[in-house]
């Protein structure tokens, strides 16, 4: 992984602005203030660049590239999240709580990103309320996008998981293997063939 501080430059005001309006409309006053903490970075494909016991320092926003968020469970790798060009990538309990991780991140694809650090994050949202406000939404966004994966391992059909996958993940349902996706929906690869082939 290779990572260097960026200055507030046109691409990282762009970045910046980006990542913001996702979530909340904010000055420019802001997204400047964004800007000149983000730091630019790669990874190659197949690098481990969050890996277990590390403490998450950042948020990371990929320009290209998809990546994969994952743990080890009774010895089984399992996939917990896709993330590709134009979203928001981190560990939300040991990015918050800077306690060690048992989710890491892969590169997939050869990666570019734009990390927001943590401590440096942390002083800006002194500075700012509209950031606070960002910061708040993308917290309750998470929130929901967790509670709605949950509920489709509880009550959907595996043919309803995977259809909810590919509107939801579309690049994922493309560019990843077959062996991840069907790691995501929590089935095996035999029966994520059966449903793509509507025999499921």
């Amino acid at each position: 992984m290779n990572e260097e501080l960026t200055s507030i430059t046109p691409e990282a005001l762009k970045v910046a602005r980006e990542i913001v309006s996702q979530f909340v409309q904010l000055p420019e006053s802001d997204i400047r203030l964004l800007a000149s903490i983000l730091k630019k970075g790669t990874a190659k494909k197949g690098e481990i660049f969050i890996k277990d016991g590390q403490i998450s320092d950042g948020i990371y926003y990929i320009t290209q590239g998809l990546t994969r968020q994952f743990y080890y469970k009774n010895g089984h790798d399992v996939t917990e999240h896709f993330c590709c060009e134009g979203q928001l990538l981190y560990c939300i309990e040991s990015l918050h709580l800077q306690e060690p991780t048992h989710l890491m991140a892969e590169a997939l694809e050869p990666l570019t990103y734009y990390k927001i650090p943590y401590k440096p994050m942390n002083a800006i949202l002194r500075q700012s309320i509209g950031l606070c406000q960002w910061r708040i939404r993308l917290l309750e966004i998470d929130g929901v996008i967790s509670q709605r994966k949950a509920d489709s391992l509880r009550f959907e059909t595996a043919s309803e998981r995977y259809e909810r996958f590919v509107k939801e993940y579309p690049e994922a349902a493309k560019r990843a293997s077959n062996q991840h996706i069907a790691s995501y929906l929590v089935m095996t690869r035999e029966s994520l063939s059966r449903v793509r082939s509507g025999t499921l």
